[in-house]
């Protein structure tokens, strides 16, 4: 279910879009990493619906409860477990997210393959 995606791309099409592909993105990534940890409590749409209702304040706490799944993820898969929670955070609080999502779909290409 965790789809292998290029870094490089994610990041241009952000740009190219104006954001909305990153939108897009953060519904997928929310509903990849629901699957790999079994939790129906974190989905996309809501993620999306939250971040409209908060004009974009929600996505700040969604950057950090990735970080902490993504844990969750890489301990339940044997992975090396990396929590770069607050990494995700201080980056996007500084206008940053795009790198935040390009560390953030690094770390989900490791469950694709």
């Amino acid at each position: 279910m965790v789809k292998n995606r290029n870094v490089g791309v994610v990041i241009i099409l952000s740009l190219i879009t104006c954001g909305l592909y990153s939108i897009y993105w953060m519904y997928a990534i929310t509903e990849e990493i629901s699957y790999l940890i079994d939790d129906r409590s974190f989905r996309g749409g809501k993620v999306i619906l939250f971040s409209l209702i908060t004009c974009g304040i929600y996505t700040f706490f969604w950057y950090y409860t990735v970080g902490s799944k993504l844990m969750i993820a890489q301990r339940n898969y044997n992975k090396m477990v990396k929590d770069n929670s607050i990494i995700y955070l201080i980056l996007a609080i500084f206008g940053l997210g795009i790198i935040s999502n390009a560390i953030i779909q690094s770390d989900m290409n490791n469950f694709a393959q």
